[in-house]
C-alpha cells in the first residue's frame, strides 16, 4: 500500500454533514468514506493509480 499524505480540505458544511452520515451508514470514518469516494471516481474515469509490483 502506498504512503498516505495528510492535507487540509475545505468543504461545504452541508456536504460534509451528508458525507459523515453516509460514512456512518457504511461503518467507515469520514476520512475513509472520502477516500472510498475518490477511489470510485478514479475507477469510473479509468484513472486509477498504477499498481506497484512487490
Amino acid at each position: 500500500m502506498s504512503k498516505k499524505k495528510a492535507f487540509a480540505l475545505r468543504i461545504n458544511e452541508d456536504m460534509l454533514n451528508i458525507i459523515e452520515r453516509w460514512a456512518a451508514d457504511e461503518f467507515r470514518s469520514t476520512n475513509g468514506q472520502i477516500e472510498w469516494m475518490l477511489q470510485q471516481s478514479l475507477k469510473e474515469a479509468k484513472r486509477e493509480p498504477k499498481k506497484k509490483l512487490e
